[in-house]
């Protein structure tokens, strides 16, 4: 029985989780020869403020930067 676990960042809707679900089945159906009925699929999804990268949370990386921090870029 194949177990597959997939992580997201956010939030995904309904539809898109029940079109990804479809797909992995369909992937594994057709290149391993799997038993629908046997996939087993888990979609978890990760908040942007429980993770980070480079030493910063994904939130604050992709937060909309404020007018001062804007400016802090330019070169003087």
């Amino acid at each position: 029985m194949p177990f597959v676990s997939i992580r997201i960042s956010g939030t995904t809707s309904k539809e898109q989780k029940a079109g990804i679900v479809a797909d992995v089945t369909s992937s594994l159906v057709a290149r391993l020869g799997k038993n629908p009925a046997a996939v087993q699929i888990v979609i978890e999804e990760v908040s942007t403020e429980n993770y980070g990268a480079g030493g910063q949370l994904i939130a604050d990386r992709d937060a909309p930067k404020t007018r001062e921090d804007a400016h802090a870029d330019l070169p003087r």
